[in-house]
């Protein structure tokens, strides 16, 4: 069973970056299409963004054209690069295996990003 811990999460300003890292372990990673997720305080978790086993993107509107996810397959990682962020992307940051935007694996920690106005 694939294990995942995510990482980097932290306090920025508002037009501010973070990169967030999610490393999986205890599967084969390769093969599976990973996405990112976050939860909001007093709201459902909502899909991200998703990336492929080949490397093919898939982003949700509210983020298209500030994140930017990436896989490293040799490293077992999974990248989410946040630019130009705004309060209302603060929430616990999650990573999984997807299927299309659906999540299929157990969840890790999660990484708390914070952003300030």
């Amino acid at each position: 069973q694939v294990q995942l811990v995510e990482s980097g999460g932290g306090l920025v300003q508002a037009g501010g970056s973070l990169t967030l890292s999610c490393a999986a372990s205890g599967g084969t990673f390769s093969i599976y299409a990973m996405g990112w997720f976050r939860q909001a305080p007093g709201k459902e978790r909502e899909f991200v963004a998703a990336v492929s086993w080949s490397g093919s993107t898939y982003y949700a509107d509210s983020v298209k054209g500030r994140f930017t996810i990436s896989r490293d397959n040799a490293k077992n990682t999974v990248l989410l690069q946040m630019n130009s962020l705004k309060p209302e992307d603060t929430a616990v940051y999650y990573c999984n295996r997807v299927i299309h935007t659906s999540p299929t694996g157990a969840w890790g920690q999660g990484t708390q990003v914070t952003v300030s106005s």
